[in-house]
């Protein structure tokens, strides 16, 4: 194919950045955008240069009508699901934003789905490609700091504020609240980095009289004995987001961007970050042509999910009985 024919399904603030990406690939073009609220539509038409692009309201009539290689879906969580699965039965690739799904069985049925048309289904966890991210995966990997013995990780949002009156505090739309959301990156790190699976979680959870849970306090045991501390807090003030992977013979911290590596009896070191070579949108592309792994596949974002599940399932969270 001379280009790669896309559709953006969801066109909300999160899309922004995925056609920003997208229109710097030659090999890519955006034919249409998808949006029931035609001010959202309106709003990335008045942004972007996207010419010719045609407008629908609703994802199904898109597939019916149009000849699309690929579709990237930026929608509200709970939608992922059927439009994951209609894009790949009428034979296009998928980039889904995070959470992949809002429940496991939905996710393999992707994962299956996928495999079984012979397409590429990625989800889009921005930090496998950034700099800071790539360095502690290689800290660890390369036993720089031993091995493992424990973890924290921290994110403070001011996300109960930002989303008040919004889909994000409708579970029905949302599939949950903060950890569901901005959460998953945090769940994300956590296994991407350490390669660990969990064997216990033990949760807490405060929805602060809201729809959705706001704040979770959870301790995780990873196989191997890695005891882990996860705070989700979104009745924060302000964005604050920070790790620490502690080892037998130091550790690796980054708070709010910046990363030190400790080891005993030495200087700290502020290593030099590696060089950005790819992003969720290229590397999506890159992989549909076969010039590239699928850098976040299926099955991997499957493991967040299944975490999230179990975190939920500790504090004794039902997400849709309220």
């Amino acid at each position: 194919m001379d280009k790669i024919r896309i559709a953006i399904i969801g066109v909300g603030g999160i899309s922004h950045g995925h056609i920003n990406q997208l229109l710097k690939l030659e090999s890519v073009e955006i034919m249409v955008i998808v949006d029931p609220n035609i001010e959202n539509r309106n709003h990335i038409l008045d942004k972007f240069p996207l010419l010719h692009v045609k407008e629908y309201s609703g994802h199904k009539e898109m597939l019916r009508y149009e000849e699309v290689d690929a579709v990237v879906i930026c929608s509200p969580h709970t939608l992922h699901f059927k439009q994951g699965m209609d894009a790949l039965d009428s034979g296009c690739h998928v980039l889904m934003e995070k959470p992949m799904t809002t429940n496991a069985i939905e996710a393999q049925q992707l994962i299956d789905k996928a495999e079984l048309e012979k397409k590429v289904i990625q989800v889009s966890y921005q930090r496998h490609f950034e700099p800071a991210f790539l360095l502690i995966k290689q800290v660890i990997e390369d036993d720089e700091i031993g091995k493992l013995t424990s973890i924290t990780a921290s994110l403070y949002q001011n996300w109960k504020q930002l989303t008040i009156g919004t889909w994000r505090q409708n579970p029905s739309l949302s599939g949950g609240g903060m950890l569901m959301d901005s959460g998953s990156h945090i769940m994300d790190v956590l296994l991407w980095t350490t390669g660990l699976k969990p064997t216990e979680v033990f949760s807490k959870i405060d929805r602060h009289h809201t729809p959705v849970e706001i704040d979770s306090i959870s301790a995780i045991r990873f196989e191997s004995g890695v005891i882990a501390g996860v705070n989700i807090i979104g009745s924060a003030p302000g964005w604050y987001e920070s790790y620490a992977f502690c080892g037998e013979n130091g550790g690796i911290f980054f708070d709010n961007g910046k990363v030190t590596i400790h080891k005993q009896n030495e200087e700290p070191i502020v290593p030099i970050l590696p060089t950005q070579q790819t992003n969720t949108d290229k590397s999506f592309i890159d992989a549909i042509q076969n010039k590239s792994k699928v850098h976040v596949p299926g099955d991997y974002a499957k493991q967040v999910i299944e975490l999230t599940e179990r975190m939920y399932r500790s504090a004794g969270y039902r997400r849709f009985e309220f």
